[in-house]
């Protein structure tokens, strides 16, 4: 594992064996570290991408301003969606990495800028996991999105995430056609091992598909 300073991040870059890469987006509070082992519970075989927010709260790496808890700047939300874009696509074209292959594996905070790329940037990414997300913003039209995996990871009792903020961020996926799946838990805002499990086995099909390609939804 190498920790990198280039295009806009420090981040850490760990070279797999398979096609897909896993960008790994840490909630408040975390750095690069956090989900690099997840990510290779998750894809053994994957490229992980994992950048540190750039945004500090009270010392604390985010990747977008919070003007109070749950209520966000939507001005900084967008303008760290196109950098989060950006940097996926400069990442890509260093390392070697296929674009069009990049998954999403955001926690809490790291969930949310990865639902706000794929509401305004819906191309740079292949598909994604949302660990706890809430609906980060509302886009100006409905993403076009159709036939992109989404996972959602929802705690029934989670305070930070509550179920009208993940169904306010479902319904903008549904409008987008995304092919969205959304799993409760009774939970809070942490992760329950069965989540993770069932994440592993929603997420294979499409990053082992028999002959390498993606899942016929997104040719």
């Amino acid at each position: 594992m190498s920790v990198a300073e280039g295009f806009g991040f420090v981040h850490v870059y760990e070279p797999g064996r398979g096609p897909a890469t896993l960008l790994l987006l840490h909630g408040t509070g975390g750095t690069e570290h956090d989900l690099v082992p997840l990510g290779r519970q998750l894809a053994p075989a994957a490229h992980l991408l994992a950048p540190r927010g750039k945004v500090l709260e009270g010392g604390n790496a985010r990747f977008f301003r919070r003007l109070a808890p749950g209520v966000f700047d939507v001005e900084d939300v967008r303008l760290r969606a196109g950098e989060l874009e950006r940097f996926v696509a400069a990442a890509a074209s260093r390392y070697g990495l296929d674009p069009s292959r990049v998954w999403a594996v955001g926690y809490s905070n790291g969930a949310n800028i990865a639902a706000a790329v794929l509401l305004l940037h819906p191309d740079a990414l292949a598909g994604a996991v949302l660990l706890r997300p809430v609906l980060p913003l509302k886009p100006d039209m409905a993403p076009g999105l159709a036939g992109k995996p989404v996972f959602i990871a929802a705690g029934r009792r989670d305070p930070l995430a509550p179920a009208e903020a993940v169904e306010a961020l479902a319904e903008w996926l549904r409008r987008g056609e995304a092919q969205l799946t959304v799993r409760w838990q009774e939970a809070g805002h942490g992760l329950a091992p069965e989540e993770l499990d069932a994440v592993r086995a929603w997420m294979a099909p499409w990053l082992h598909h028999p002959d390498g390609a993606r899942p016929p939804a997104l040719r």
